[in-house]
């Protein structure tokens, strides 16, 4: 069975925020949403201090702890692995945010705007369904239907794998089906050592990080 997950290669990341910005543009969210973040993280004690960079963002658990409390079913996992919300179910009662481990949902009440008033561009891209509704990173949801429709590989093809991926300058992200022995995540988790947040909550996340190899 198809479980997508994405990986980020810590040895690689620069911290650039490419990725932020892609996922902003191709996602149209507000200036205060973030679906994907890089956390930016210092280690060692002095002199030996190192600084990493961390993408994150929606973990699409297998075990989501999000969409087993959510009242309404609006929060669903399909059998790829994907964790979808369906705005037309959800009342944005906000469980699902306090439930989540990764900080990764985010609710916005009204339409907001990158310098105050609204500029053409922007209010073009509204959409009234993601009002007072729960979002966040969908790994470019609709990308991965079209390449079912199209006989086109998510991680591979450029057109169907997530925006971040695409844009990662350093070559840091990578996306894929991990089932198959034969994609690029599953070769990347077969030679290197990773890791991934909060694991011991038993959410089983589908999002790796890799620093070092085997």
């Amino acid at each position: 069975m198809t479980r997508y997950i994405m990986t980020a290669d810590l040895r690689r990341c620069i911290g650039c925020q490419t990725c932020t910005a892609a996922c902003r543009q191709a996602n149209a969210t507000p200036p205060t949403v973030q679906w994907r973040t890089v956390l930016d993280v210092e280690n060692g004690e002095f002199p030996d201090v190192r600084r990493s960079f961390v993408p994150t963002g929606c973990q699409h658990c297998a075990e989501p702890p999000c969409m087993h409390v959510c009242p309404t079913t609006a929060t669903y996992q399909r059998d790829d692995g994907l964790v979808g919300i369906d705005y037309d179910k959800c009342i944005g009662c906000g469980y699902c945010a306090v439930a989540c481990p990764y900080q990764a949902r985010y609710i916005t009440h009204r339409a907001e705007f990158a310098y105050g008033a609204a500029m053409e561009s922007e209010t073009a891209r509204i959409d009234p369904r993601r009002m007072s509704v729960a979002t966040k990173c969908s790994f470019c949801i609709d990308r991965i239907d079209a390449a079912k429709e199209n006989g086109l590989k998510p991680g591979v093809d450029h057109e169907v794998t997530p925006a971040c991926v695409n844009s990662c300058i350093a070559g840091a992200l990578a996306f894929g089906d991990r089932e198959d022995q034969q994609s690029n995540v599953s070769q990347l988790l077969a030679t290197t050592q990773h890791f991934r947040m909060h694991e011991e909550l038993g959410t089983d996340p589908g999002f790796y990080y890799i620093w070092d190899k085997k």
